[in-house]
């Protein structure tokens, strides 16, 4: 008896409220159809997240009396004439270069097995040869090296099996730009059409969307942001510090930024050991990873502090609790929105309605 009074004080504080109620329902279908049907709607996903990253310009050309219609023909023309420039610029010289990353490895294994024989000269009181020897029996270096080799016509070249892939891009680059202009077109219409098969009672709901709206809108375009600079800026160090494989690397470590905490941790890797390939454990290598942590840390201390100022801080053990529960449900776009949807959580439940009663007040 004592268990069901305690079960009924919890719902009658929790759950007291009809919207409460509303609330979790819509909450628990949202997440069982992206669940269920995530894959399907992913293009629909990407044109609202990139309608709401040109919503602010097309407003911001309507302030100098550009028409509706108009405006928004600018801002697609120039957004997606600029992704497409630079999809035709980058996509062959990134192939370029995994390519010959691919064809390197094998000489990159070799390379590494010979540094890891010269261990015990160098450290003997720590590595034996017994050691060394298990070590690289257990890699078996030149096997795996051969095995990457032959996964090289799997990235340069396209066969039947891949149909599905090619079609699946085929849907983004045409389904997803039409979708963008008719969101950005018709927003208030749609905006307004949503809101009616919403329940007229929402203030609950109403305060959650006021509290995430700019939040979320800040941490969209700041992230866009976020992968541009850093990438760049990687770019241009890598080239000018002379690292091969520069551009691959930088967008490695501009997409990085998408996991907090963990995605630089792992990007670490392979500059690491291209840099070592390249140069071995010299000044060149050591002034590679010496700029690369400066990225990181301007990266951490100064432009996420400016990009997402107005974002609700969240405990790192919790952003990377998000990441990896939203990521192991949706993939890319539950790494994507972790943070956001971490708020989100917060934001609810700080707002839920909460009905204390007289005897335990």
């Amino acid at each position: 008896m004592k268990f069901l009074g305690v079960v009924k004080d919890f719902f009658t504080r929790y759950f007291s409220d009809e919207e409460a109620i509303i609330l979790v329902l819509l909450a628990l279908l949202t997440c069982i159809l992206l669940y269920m049907f995530g894959s399907v709607l992913a293009p629909l996903f990407a044109a609202i997240i990139l309608s709401y990253l040109l919503s602010p310009i097309v407003d911001r050309l309507q302030k100098f009396k550009v028409p509706h219609t108009l405006a928004v023909v600018l801002v697609f023309l120039f957004f997606f004439g600029t992704l497409f420039i630079a999809l035709v610029t980058i996509i062959p010289a990134l192939v370029k270069q995994i390519t010959a990353l691919v064809g390197d490895i094998p000489q990159m294994m070799r390379h590494f097995q010979q540094e890891i024989a010269k261990l015990p000269e160098k450290y003997p009181e720590i590595v034996s040869e017994e050691l060394v020897l298990q070590w690289v029996s257990s890699l078996d270096l030149n096997q795996v090296g051969h095995q990457l080799t032959g996964w090289v016509p799997n990235v340069v070249t396209f066969s039947l099996n891949t149909l599905p892939s090619v079609l699946g891009v085929l849907v983004y680059a045409v389904v997803v730009p039409l979708m963008v202009f008719f969101i950005l077109k018709d927003r208030e219409y749609l905006w307004e059409s949503f809101k009616s098969m919403l329940p007229s009672r929402r203030q609950l709901m109403n305060r959650i969307a006021l509290e995430m709206n700019q939040q979320i809108a800040n941490y969209i375009r700041g992230k866009f942001i976020e992968i541009l600079i850093v990438g760049g800026v990687s770019f241009v160090t890598f080239v000018l510090l002379g690292l091969n494989y520069a551009a691959l690397l930088a967008v490695l470590v501009g997409f990085s930024v998408l996991i907090p905490y963990i995605g630089a941790t792992v990007v670490t890797i392979p500059v690491f050991a291209i840099g070592a390939f390249q140069w071995g454990f010299t000044s060149e290598m050591y002034g590679v990873m010496v700029a690369y942590l400066i990225i990181q840390i301007l990266d951490g201390n100064v432009l996420v502090p400016l990009l997402f100022s107005e974002a609700v801080n969240l405990h790192p053990v919790a952003i990377i609790v998000a990441v990896i529960i939203f990521g192991g449900v949706w993939g890319f776009w539950g790494i994507f929105f972790a943070i956001p949807l971490a708020t989100l959580v917060k934001a609810v439940v700080g707002a839920w309605p909460k009905h204390i009663n007289a005897e335990g007040a």
